[in-house]
Order: structure tokens, then C-alpha cells, then sequence
């Protein structure tokens, strides 16, 4: 009966304090996230012990084991050729919840579930060209974006993530690549990780030599951050190498929000060109409707669900033009289409869908930035993946 009395008496002050809430915001965002986010500081004591890249088990995404990064559109043909290049995959933020501000790592959580459906929708467009690797790690809880936590917060949360990220490249480096060629790619926050780790482990040493690319999309990258870079820098071309690929997208008709005064790099996916114009959607190989869904709900347990992640679809080809204005990915507007998930905020934007939207330009233009840089390499080829 106490133990009653208790659980209701919290729900009516959830109740309260929500309604209060929306009288005083009148948006139900800020109501979730005043609600769900975290409400301690940053606590080391709180945290998943870190992963061991040795096991295999530490691995979203690895050659030789069964991975929904294994999936192929339909019509898609597997390819013949031995990998020479892999990737190093960093999957965005599918920590949805407020327990803390790092994912524990629970291998039962609607988390891996989405950790699951980015191997899917998202490192999937690699498979073609290269061997897949995606480390698990202590990624950012998504209130570390929505909350505004305080700079402390946000530096030792985004630091513990980026400390598994660095050790998995280093495993990575030392027992999987070993001096074979490989692609950095990313989305949301693995971007920020990943830009990272450019910045810190690649720019201005030999390993920028072996970069083939870096397809780090999504994630606010400005064209100040990279004319700081060494000798890394912007992609210009469809086989432009050592390079970086990124956009950010939005439907027609949504509103300008980046600065002109320092304005996101803007990579066009269906020309490839830095800035690029208006292109037609004759130019667009397609988009791949997302297999399950991103599980977006602050209040849930984060207990697995159940999630299936049935084959990828028939891709969608010259389904939409794109634009960069200002720094902004442009497209058609998807509302209602096979590319609206729900999850544009009613601005119209798509961030979510800014691999599915482009899968098959990203597969097709992966291979043949791989089938440039061993032309341009000209030497044998080194022990191959399947």
C-alpha cells in the first residue's frame, strides 16, 4: 500500500511539473527533456566499464561476423571482389534515455537496437567497397545535445566516448588494418568523434596517406574546422582522395539556420562537388528506404523491444534533386514519402534520413573513390577481406 501511495504521489508531481511545464514553454520538447535528461552531474563511478576490442562482442560491425552492416538493397548484387580497404565506422547517437550521460552498454537495450538499425541503414553503405568495422562505445546520452548541460558535463561526457573511439581505432590499426587503406565515415556523433579523430590521430602524419576518404556526415562540421586542418581538407571532386565528405540536410522550404559568417561545409552527394549547385534528380542513384525503426522515446525502459530488421528495400533512383545553399544539404521535400520517418520536427529536417535519403550515391561513389585511390597506389594488393 506504501509502495502504491509512493508511485502515485510521484506521478501526480510528474503530472505537475509537466503541466507546468508546457503553461510556461508551450513545447513538449522541453518538457521530455527537463523530464528524461539526466539529473546528477558527470560520475565516473556511474559508468559501463570500458570495452575490450579484443572480443568480438565489443564490435557492432566486424568482417566475418553476422551484422545487419551485411545488408545489401534489393537487386543489389554481393560483390566478387576481395575488400582491399575497410572502413572505421562511428555510429551516431541511439542512447535515447537519461539514466546517465554515457550509454551503460547494455547488450538487452532498445539502444543496441539502435545501434543495430545505424549497421543497417547506415554503415551498410560500405560494404561494397570495404570491410566494416564499427566499435561499440560509451557513446553521449542524446540529452548531452538537448539538455544544455553544463561544459563540464559536456567535456567529460564527450571525452569518455571519444577515449573508446581512440582505443578501438588503435585496436583497429595494430590487429585488423594493418597498413591496408581504409575509409573514416560517420553520422551525428560519430561525426563529432570522428573529426576528432582526424584532428588528432591522422591529420599531418603517414595514416593521412592511407585515409582514402572520410565520409563524416551529419554533424555541423564548419568550413572554419577544416581550413584548420593540416593537410586533410575538403573533397571537391567525385574522386578527390585524403579528403572530407560531410552534409547536412533539410526539405524545401525549411528555414536558413547556418551562419554565413561561419558556415557548415556542404558536400553535394549527387555531384560530389564542394558547394555544389542545384543538381537534377536524374543524378540521384537512390535512396534506400530505412529497414525497422530509430527508437526515439525518452521515457521507455531502455529495455530491448523486440526490434526486426527486415531486408533493405528496392532503392528509390532519381527520387530527389539536392542543393547546397548556405552550407545546407537541400532535397525535395519527403513528407509522406518512403524517406519520412517522422523524425523531422516538423522543420523539415532530415538528419536522420541523410544516409538512407543517399545510400546508393554513397555505395557508388565509395567504390569508385576506393578504384581511385589503388589506381592512383599502383602496387599490389594487400591481403583481401570478404
Amino acid at each position: 500500500m506504501k509502495l502504491l501511495l509512493k508511485t502515485l504521489l510521484a506521478s501526480i508531481a510528474l503530472l505537475v511539473v509537466a503541466a507546468g511545464a508546457i503553461y510556461f514553454t508551450g513545447n513538449a520538447l522541453n518538457v521530455a527533456i527537463m523530464l528524461g535528461k539526466p539529473h546528477h552531474g558527470w560520475d565516473v563511478s556511474l559508468k559501463a566499464p570500458p570495452p575490450d576490442y579484443s572480443q568480438s562482442g565489443s564490435w557492432a560491425a566486424l568482417p566475418g561476423k553476422r551484422s545487419p552492416a551485411d545488408f545489401l538493397p534489393a537487386g543489389v548484387p554481393v560483390s566478387a571482389k576481395d575488400r582491399e580497404v575497410d572502413v572505421f565506422f562511428l555510429h551516431p547517437t541511439g542512447y535515447m534515455h537519461g539514466t546517465d550521460w554515457n550509454s551503460p552498454l547494455d547488450p538487452n537495450s532498445e539502444t543496441e537496437e539502435n545501434t543495430k538499425w545505424m549497421m543497417a541503414n547506415q554503415a551498410s553503405a560500405f560494404n561494397g567497397c570495404c570491410a566494416v568495422y564499427a566499435p561499440r562505445y560509451r557513446e553521449a546520452s542524446i540529452f548531452r545535445y538537448f539538455a544544455a548541460p553544463p561544459a563540464d558535463v559536456v567535456k567529460k561526457t564527450m571525452n569518455l566516448a571519444y577515449s573508446d573511439v581512440d582505443r578501438a581505432f588503435s585496436y583497429f590499426l595494430d590487429h585488423y588494418s594493418r597498413g591496408r587503406p581504409f575509409i573514416i565515415a560517420s553520422h551525428s556523433q560519430g561525426t563529432d568523434h570522428g573529426l576528432r579523430l582526424i584532428r588528432e590521430r591522422i591529420d599531418g602524419t603517414p595514416l593521412a596517406a592511407r585515409m582514402v576518404a572520410a565520409y563524416i556526415i551529419g554533424g555541423g562540421i564548419t568550413d572554419r574546422e577544416i581550413s584548420g586542418l593540416k593537410t586533410v581538407r575538403a573533397c571537391n571532386s567525385a574522386t578527390d582522395l585524403h579528403c572530407i565528405i560531410h552534409w547536412m540536410t533539410d526539405g524545401e522550404g525549411a528555414t536558413l539556420d547556418a551562419s554565413p559568417h561561419d558556415k557548415y561545409l556542404c558536400t553535394n552527394p549527387l555531384t560530389w562537388e564542394r558547394d555544389g549547385a542545384r543538381a537534377p534528380a536524374s543524378l540521384h542513384k537512390g535512396g534506400v528506404p530505412e529497414s525497422g525503426r530509430l527508437q526515439v522515446d525518452f521515457f521507455r525502459p531502455d529495455i530491448a523491444s523486440g526490434m526486426v530488421f527486415p531486408p533493405l528495400r528496392v532503392p528509390y533512383r532519381a527520387w530527389t534533386w539536392a542543393e547546397c545553399r548556405n552550407g545546407l544539404l537541400f532535397v525535395a521535400d519527403q513528407k509522406d514519402g518512403p524517406f519520412d520517418d517522422g523524425l523531422d520536427f516538423g522543420v523539415k529536417n532530415y538528419h536522420t534520413v541523410e544516409y538512407s535519403l543517399f545510400h546508393m550515391d554513397i555505395r557508388e561513389n565509395a567504390e569508385a573513390r576506393v578504384a581511385a585511390y589503388l589506381a592512383a597506389r599502383g602496387t599490389a594488393p594487400s591481403p583481401g577481406h570478404k
